[in-house]
């Protein structure tokens, strides 16, 4: 005999797929709900973990530019030290020179002529005096030529001062300091 179902079958059948259906949309939206959490947590983990490279290192760069400027200044004291330890020498240095200097003012020196007035700028001596005489004038600019320690005497103004004698001049006169080698030579040549 045939069976015939007449139950509605097709109902339950359509019921059974909707409610695999329902369970397979939730348990791929758990899924997915849970590999978007985990992807999520794992992504903020790793910013975390950026976050805290990127601290360290500007720890570090803050800690280095401090002993950069630390640097930077001790560099500046030691350029400002060598500077005043160069002028400390060059002073010391030229001491001996100023004296000897001096010395040739005095040997060089005629008779009958007297200093008023001595003005240095770098190498370059202004002297203002008065003379009894032209001659005079011209025996001391031979004698600062004939020095060692002195070139290129050039005498600048001559006025009469009548108040010193008949003959007697003011003047005024330049002459440069010879450099450091031609008097080492010349002082080796004696």
């Amino acid at each position: 005999m045939a069976k015939i179902n007449l139950l509605p079958w097709r109902e339950a059948r359509r019921e059974q797929l909707k409610q695999e259906f329902l369970g397979n949309l939730g348990s791929v939206v758990i899924a997915a709900g849970l590999l978007i959490g985990a992807v999520y947590f794992a992504i903020n983990g790793e910013i975390d973990a950026q976050n805290n490279r990127n601290a360290y290192m500007q720890k570090n760069i803050d800690s280095l530019n401090e002993e950069v400027r630390e640097i930077d200044a001790l560099k500046s004291k030691r350029e400002q030290l060598i500077g005043r330890m160069n002028i400390i020498q060059g002073l010391q240095g030229n001491r001996p020179v100023i004296v000897r200097i001096f010395d040739q003012f005095v040997r060089t020196l005629p008779d009958g002529v007297y200093y008023q007035r001595l003005q240095r700028e770098d190498q370059r001596l202004t002297i203002d005096g008065t003379a009894e005489s032209n001659n005079r004038v011209s025996n001391l600019m031979r004698r600062l030529d004939g020095s060692n320690w002195f070139a290129d005497p050039n005498l600048t103004a001559v006025v009469a001062n009548p108040a010193f004698g008949e003959q007697a001049n003011n003047f005024s006169l330049a002459v440069t300091l010879a450099t450091a080698t031609s008097i080492a030579d010349a002082e080796g040549s004696k």
